[in-house]
């Protein structure tokens, strides 16, 4: 589909299922977030665009009865669809969301805004929500204090590219007040438990730019993630592994 990002279409056309297995869900606080800041309840129409595998959708699809999934990449949809089979989902990018105008009281975007942080993406995003609706923005972001954590992240990011990121900051460039009022956020504590098998190497294997390398280069990765695991004092012989984040939720209101 055009409008999707390279790294984006090929990394998680290839790396769905592992995108499944080793993204982190998220914190239980976040319920309370988008029941009194989102205002989402059983009454509401709420968006879940740029879905991906369906991870924040399964959480929405507890609070909200209508509920629409909106992703781009085919692969990540037939997980999503495997996941939530009664959630119903579009093909669509931020950019051409194909449903009419006012549609929705809330729309979520999880693990994507940084995507298509554009202004045509806001303009589409007002145009489909309700003249009192509400954008919500959230992250899962690495806490980088931790020492390992921070060695992940010297790992990938010689081979980030012109891929879009969070950690730039440049997705709050689109917030210029003419659609929305400037993101608010909230911080949850969260840590993904699992194996290193899980909260590691699926996790980076997944990362977009690191699933689109050609096989030589993911090789690479691999091993330095292996190596990582098996010589890192915290990490080393380790059959659990509570991976730090922090959970970064932004609310956004829609100005008439």
């Amino acid at each position: 589909m055009t409008g999707v990002h390279t790294s984006a279409q090929q990394g998680f056309s290839t790396q769905a299922v592992t995108y499944a297995q080793g993204r982190p869900d998220y914190p239980r606080q976040l319920t309370g977030w988008l029941t009194d800041t989102l205002r989402i309840d059983a009454q509401s129409t709420v968006i879940d665009l740029g879905a991906g595998t369906g991870k924040f959708t399964r959480l929405l699809s507890t609070l909200a009865t209508t509920l629409i999934a909106v992703e781009p990449v085919t692969q990540m949809g037939a997980q999503l669809t495997r996941l939530l089979p009664d959630v119903r989902l579009l093909e669509g990018t931020a950019e051409a969301i194909p449903l009419p105008p006012a549609s929705a009281d809330a729309l979520v975007c999880a693990q994507a805004f940084h995507w298509f942080s554009t202004e045509a993406a806001l303009a589409e995003i007002h145009r489909v929500l309700k003249p009192e609706g509400r954008l919500g923005l959230v992250w899962n972001v690495r806490d980088e204090s931790v020492g390992w954590v921070a060695a992940i992240t010297e790992i990938i990011t010689p081979y980030e590219g012109d891929t879009p990121r969070f950690h730039t900051g440049r997705w709050r460039e689109a917030f210029t007040g003419q659609y929305f009022s400037d993101p608010e956020m909230t911080c949850f504590p969260y840590h993904h438990v699992g194996s290193p098998q899980e909260v590691i190497m699926d996790r980076f294997l997944s990362v977009s730019f690191i699933a689109a390398l050609p096989a030589a280069q993911k090789a690479t990765v691999t091993a330095q993630l292996q190596a990582l695991i098996d010589t890192h004092p915290e990490l080393r012989g380790r059959d659990t592994v509570a991976f730090p984040y922090q959970t970064q939720a932004y609310v956004c209101q829609r100005l008439t």
